[in-house]
C-alpha cells in the first residue's frame, strides 16, 4: 500500500509540490473550489496518474481532461508519479472548476510537481549487501525468515594511541575501522536542483542518542575524510540534495550492548522538509526509516574449538605453567601468558574475564567481557587484550557490594540444546546464585541484567551459595564428544560417586591404601580409604553437598533438556569451613580444561592402588571411551590450596558458533 500524503489545492493558484516515487498525494477538490462551481475536470501530464476517488469508488482521470466529475464534499483525487523528474516542476495537474452553463472553466488550481526518489536502504535481509528499498526495512524479526539490519558494538580498538574502544571515539582512525560498522545509503534520483525550499535531513530519536553513530563519506574522490554526523550530541544532520542518481554512503556503529534499559533496537529517519516561505517553519512531507538491532554478546562453550589459551604467570606456578604449555601444544592451539607485571600476584584468570563474540553478517570478532571483581588482573583486558578486532565490554555496579560469585568462574555457558520443545542453538548461559528462599550471595545485578538483555543464550540460574567460593566450575563442566556433532556430556562432581569407589576399593581389600602421596608441600596426615569411609563427620558434610548438586542437577536436566545418560558423575570430596561453605577436599577433578579432545584435569592424589592412582584411573575409564584424552595436572601449591583448580588457573577464547544469531526466535 502506498503511503499517503494530504494536500491542499490552493483557490485560483497554482502551488508547487515535490512528491516522493513509492507516495501518493491525496488532494481535496471541493475545498478549492468557487462558490458558483458545480462540476470539476482534470488534465494532467503524461507522468502523472490521477485517479478520482468519491464514495470509495475510484475511477482514473483521462489526461485530457475530457471527463467531468460533480463537486461533491467526499471527492478527492490520488495523485502518483512513477518515475522521478528531470527536471524542477516537469510535471502538472490542473483542476478546472465549471459553473451552471459548463462551456468554459469558471476558475483553476493546480500543481507543479517535482518526483524524487529518496531511499534509506541497509542490510535488511542480513545478506552482506545493501540492497535497495527492502520493503521490511523499517522493522526487526527473528528468526530464519525474519528481516531487519544488523549492527555491531564497535567495541575494539583500532588506534593504539588511545586507551579506549572505537565506540568512545567519534573519530574514524583508518579503513579498518568502517569495517566494524554497518553500511547505509541514502539513494536519490531526481532533477539537478529542487524547487526552493526542500532540504533532506539525517536523523535519530534523543533516546537512541547514546547507542548508535553515523559517519558519512566526505570527499570521496580528493582525500577521502569521514566525519560524525549523529550520536552523542548530534541529533540530526542535513543531507545534501547533490542531483541526477545518486548514492550517499554512511557508516553506522553500536555504541551500547542490550541492557536492562536498551532492548537493542535503533532507527535512523531521513525526512524530505518543504517551507511554505522565507522565516516560516519547515514540515516533514515525507520520511523513510531503517531499523538496526545491536548484536548481542555471545559466550562459546567448551564444545567449541580453542584458539588461544590464557594463564597466568606467578612466583610458584612454574611446573603448572610448564604442564599447561605442553597440554596446549598437543591441543595446536596457542598459549598466552600474562607476566607478574601485568597480573600483580593475581593467578585467577578465569575469573576476571570470560570470552565471546559479536557478529554481524559483514563481520565478527571476539569480545572479551570483564568481570567487576577488579583484583590484580583489573587492567590485563584493556592493555593486553583489547586492539584492532578484538573487543571488550564490561558492567560495573554503582551501589552493590561485589562478591565472589561475581567471578566469571560462576559464569559458564552450555552446548546447544533443546529443552522443553524449544531450541537453543547457542546454549545457555549458567549463573550460580543463592538458594531461592535464601538472602545468600548474587551475581550482581548490572552484570545478570547484561547477560539477560543479550536474549541468544536465555540464562539458567543454579544454586552455587553453598560453596566457600561459589562458583559453578565448582560442580559441573561440560565435555565434546569427539567426532560426533553436537554431543556432549555434562561432567558434575558427586561425592556419592566417591564413597562408591571407595567402598568398592575397601571390599577388593583395598582399604589402607593411601591418598595424597607426593602431595607438594602437605602437612596432610596418613590418610586411607578406611579413614575417609569412617569419618562420618565428612559423610555428613558430603550427604549435605551431594543434595546440593542434585538441586543442580535437577534444574540443568530440565532447562537443558539432558537425561540421565547424558551426565557423568566424577568423584568429588569436599569438607566445610566453620561458616558451614564447603571446598574441595583433594583437588577437585571437575573443575578441568576443555581443549577439544584434551583435558586438563587436576591431579586428585587418590589412593594408591597397584601403582596407579584409582581416582585417575576410574575418570579415564568414563572419557576415555568417548574419545577424549586425559592429562592431569599438579595444581595443589599453586592453586588447589588457595580454593582453586586448573579451570580457575586459565582461560580459553574459542572459535564463534557457525550459527547465525539473528535466525533465533527467543
Amino acid at each position: 500500500m502506498l503511503r499517503d500524503r494530504t494536500l491542499r489545492l490552493q483557490y485560483g493558484n497554482r502551488i508547487e509540490a515535490v512528491i516522493v516515487v513509492g507516495t501518493q498525494l491525496s488532494t481535496d477538490v471541493y475545498g478549492a473550489a468557487p462558490a458558483e462551481a458545480l462540476t470539476f475536470g482534470v488534465k494532467h501530464s503524461d507522468g502523472v496518474e490521477v485517479d478520482v476517488v468519491s464514495h470509495g469508488q475510484s475511477e482514473p482521470a483521462p489526461a485530457n481532461g475530457g471527463k467531468r466529475w460533480p463537486l461533491d464534499p467526499s471527492t478527492i483525487l490520488r495523485i502518483r508519479m512513477a518515475q522521478p523528474s528531470t527536471e524542477a516542476n516537469d510535471n502538472k495537474v490542473t483542476v478546472c472548476y465549471y459553473g451552471e452553463n459548463g462551456k468554459h472553466p469558471i476558475d483553476q488550481a493546480g500543481l507543479f510537481l517535482t518526483g524524487i526518489t529518496i531511499s534509506l536502504d541497509v542490510d535488511a535481509d542480513r545478506d552482506g549487501v545493501v540492497e535497495k528499498n527492502n520493503p521490511r526495512k523499517a522493522t526487526w524479526t527473528w528468526g530464519p525468515d525474519g528481516q531487519g539490519a544488523v549492527l555491531l558494538v564497535n567495541c575494539d580498538k583500532e588506534n593504539p594511541l588511545i586507551e579506549v574502544e572505537d565506540c568512545q571515539d567519534e573519530r574514524v582512525f583508518c579503513k579498518e575501522d568502517l569495517e566494524d560498522m554497518s553500511r547505509m545509503i541514502l539513494r536519490t534520483k531526481g532533477p539537478e536542483r529542487l524547487p526552493p525550499g526542500y532540504e533532506m535531513v539525517l536523523y535519530i530519536p534523543i533516546s537512541d542518542s547514546d547507542k548508535v553513530g553515523v559517519f558519512y563519506l566526505q570527499n570521496p574522490f580528493f582525500g577521502q575524510r569521514y566525519i560524525h554526523v549523529l550520536g552523542r550530541r548530534k541529533l540530526y544532520h542535513v543531507v545534501t540534495y547533490t542531483g541526477g542518481s545518486a548514492e550517499l554512503e554512511f557508516f553506522v556503529e553500536g555504541l551500547r550492548f542490550p541492557d536492562d534499559s536498551f532492548n537493542g533496537l535503533v532507527t535512523v529517519h531521513v525526512s524530505l522538509l518543504e517551507a511554505l516561505a522565507e522565516g516560516i517553519p519547515q514540515t516533514p512531507i515525507f520520511t523513510d526509516t531503517v531499523v538496526f538491532r545491536v548484536a548481542p554478546w555471545i559466550m562459546t562453550p567448551n564444545t567449541l574449538a580453542p584458539v588461544s589459551v590464557f594463564v597466568c604467570s606467578v612466583k610458584d606456578n612454574y611446573l603448572f605453567l610448564k604442564e599447561i604449555k605442553n597440554l596446549v601444544s598437543k591441543a595446536n592451539c596457542d598459549v598466552k601468558v600474562c607476566s607478574g607485571y601485568m597480573n600483580r600476584g593475581d593467578r585467577w584468570m578465569q575469573d576476571e574475564i570470560e570470552f565471546g563474540y559479536i557478529q554481524a553478517p559483514h563481520k565478527g570478532f571476539p569480545v572479551v567481557l570483564d568481570s567487576p571483581r577488579n583484583g590484580g588482573l583489573q587492567d590485563f583486558a584493556v592493555k593486553e587484550i583489547l586492539g584492532p578486532d578484538f573487543g571488550y565490554v564490561t558492567r560495573e555496579p554503582l551501589f552493590e557490594l561485589v562478591s565472589s560469585l561475581d567471578s566469571f568462574g560462576n559464569l559458564e555457558v552450555s552446548p546447544p540444546v533443546t529443552a522443553n520443545g524449544k531450541a537453543y542453538p547457542l546454549g545457555r548461559i549458567l549463573i550460580g546464585s543463592s538458594f531461592p528462599t535464601s538472602a545468600g550471595r548474587r551475581m550482581t545485578k548490572v552484570v545478570r541484567d547484561f547477560l539477560y538483555a543479550q536474549q541468544v543464550q536465555a540464562p539458567v540460574e543454579l544454586y552455587s551459595d553453598w560453596l566457600m567460593v561459589g562458583h559453578v566450575d565448582e560442580f559441573m563442566t561440560f565435555v565434546p564428544i569427539p567426532g560426533k556433532k553436537q554431543q556432549f556430556r555434562l561432567l558434575m562432581a558427586s561425592p556419592s560417586a566417591c564413597y562408591r569407589l571407595f567402598r568398592e576399593k575397601q571390599k577388593e581389600g583395598h582399604g589402607e591404601a593411601i591418598m595424597f602421596k607426593g602431595y607438594s608441600g602437605t602437612d596432610t596426615k596418613r590418610v586411607t580409604i578406611n579413614k575417609v569411609l569412617s569419618n562420618e563427620v565428612m559423610i555428613q558434610e558430603n550427604q549435605y553437598v551431594q543434595r546440593c548438586i542434585d538441586w543442580n542437577r535437577d534444574i540443568l536436566k530440565k532447562e537443558l533438556g539432558l537425561e540421565e545418560k547424558d551426565i557423568l558423575d566424577i568423584p568429588a570430596l569436599f569438607k566445610m569451613d566453620k561458616g558451614g561453605k564447603a571446598m574441595a577436599y583433594f583437588p577437585n577433578m571437575v573443575n578441568m580444561i576443555v581443549l577439544a579432545r584434551d583435558l586438563g584435569i587436576a591431579k586428585p592424589f587418590g589412593p594408591i592402588i597397584a601403582e596407579e592412582c584409582c581416582l585417575e584411573q576410574y575418570v579415564s575409564s568414563l572419557l576415555e571411551p568417548l574419545g577424549l584424552t586425559c592429562t592431569y595436572i599438579d595444581d595443589v601449591s599453586s592453586y588447589h590450596k588457595q580454593l582453586g583448580e586448573v579451570h580457575c588457573g586459565t582461560n580459553v577464547q574459542r572459535k564463534p558458533f557457525a550459527y547465525d544469531w539473528w535466525n533465533i526466535i527467543p
